[in-house]
């Protein structure tokens, strides 16, 4: 069925690339290929299984609901433009302005926003209430079959452009429908690595509990990857996975890549999109030799969030740190203390008010160096030079206060 799927959807939109990767087929020893879902006309792989959910019900329904903040909305928008039905999208109220214009833009004429409640699970309720209120059709972001089915048709496009099924794929994990989707039509036939954000470990929690349990409050960096509780109809696809191929990756981390991919290669990849990339460095000595399927999920980035990207990616990698010093307040202790940096060291930030009744001050200070391993003998020259410090950058509490 996911073929047949696949087919119905070529009228509508192509199929996305499948592009080997020489950066990192070359760093892992391996045949790595990204799945360009980035690529689609919405930016994701989301308007698949809306596409193929609406398709099932057209005529008999012309009135279509969902509640989203990000590629399913935009999914849907597209679809019912393209099928010329009315669609009502519910979104928080918290929704940057892009994922709402970005929506408008899809759906056009054809698609109303409604801006309601703080917090998801209120949007959510809203777009229930709705929906039944008009005897309209519900579109799951996942827990669906026939969205499961549409998602599904990734895996037909892999195997068709490769000409095979590849011997391993790695692919991010929100509610399911994408990796249930690939699961299911591949079966047993490659290795998989499922990967969740390190805050929404949803998957993992499912697989040892036996059945889809909440994981709130989920860290929702990853946003389109952040759900508390994966599907009942998702996971009654995935139940059979082994628990060693579901791995988390920290939301740091995964700038990393986000931030390589932008610099590198000219990838835009939202962090859902990411997640794949990454973790190839968890599987390493498995895939060497393989041909490995990356599915780079959605490009849907908001620039605004490239300078907190870079900060995380920075953090995590070591070459940036934050500190509060203490500094005597005295003439020539500031020269002291920059004489104790070195040629590498670039000073980021710099925060100090004197206070003309203390004999010391506090400093917030954020250096940006080179490598991680220049951070211990500046550390070890402030020590020397007689100055007390406290390493801030792993504290998240003071993070979001001060970084």
């Amino acid at each position: 069925m996911a073929t047949l799927a696949a087919a119905k959807m070529r009228p509508v939109f192509p199929e996305t690339p499948l592009m080997r990767n020489e950066l990192l087929s070359d760093r892992f020893g391996a045949d790595i290929y990204l799945k360009r879902e980035d690529l689609s006309p919405v930016r994701s792989y989301k308007l698949r299984g809306a596409f193929n959910a609406m398709r099932k019900v057209i005529p008999e329904k012309s009135l279509f609901v969902c509640a989203s903040a990000g590629n399913h909305a935009q999914g849907v928008a597209f679809m019912c433009r393209h099928f010329g039905v009315r669609g009502v999208i519910f979104m928080p109220v918290t929704t940057p302005e892009q994922k709402i214009l970005k929506t408008r833009m899809f759906g056009g004429e054809q698609v109303e926003i409604r801006l309601v409640g703080d917090y998801f699970d209120a949007t959510l309720e809203a777009a229930q209430t709705f929906c039944a209120s008009e005897g309209a059709h519900f579109l799951s972001p996942f827990d669906d079959e026939d969205v499961i089915e549409g998602q599904a048709s990734v895996a037909v496009e892999i195997e068709q452009q490769l000409g095979r099924v590849p011997d391993h794929i790695i692919l991010p994990v929100g509610g399911g429908g994408l990796s249930a989707g690939i699961f299911s039509y591949f079966d047993t036939e490659c290795r998989y690595t499922f990967v969740e954000p390190e805050g929404a470990k949803s998957l993992a929690a499912a697989i040892s509990e036996g059945k889809p349990v909440d994981v709130s409050p989920v860290n929702t960096f990853v946003d389109g990857a952040s759900v508390a509780k994966i599907g009942t109809r998702t996971f009654a696809r995935l139940k059979s996975i082994r628990a060693e191929d579901v791995i988390a990756l920290e939301e740091d981390r995964i700038c990393c890549t986000i931030v390589e991919m932008l610099n590198v290669e000219g990838i835009v990849l939202e962090p859902a999109g990411a997640m794949a990339l990454e973790a190839l460095g968890e599987v390493a000595e498995q895939i060497k030799g393989k041909t490995v399927v990356c599915i780079a999920s959605g490009g849907n980035f908001d620039f605004e969030r490239l300078p907190e990207v870079k900060e995380r990616a920075q953090r995590y990698s070591g070459v940036k740190k934050y500190f509060i010093l203490r500094l005597p307040q005295r003439p020539g202790a500031l020269r002291d203390f920059l004489d104790a940096l070195g040629p590498s060291d670039n000073i980021t930030r710099f925060e100090y008010m004197k206070k003309s009744a203390r004999n010391f001050g506090s400093v917030l200070i954020g250096i940006e160096t080179d490598v991680p391993e220049n951070f211990p003998a500046m550390f070890q020259r402030i020590e020397t030079a007689g100055f007390a410090y406290t390493d801030i950058t792993n504290d998240e509490t003071l993070a979001q206060f001060v970084i």
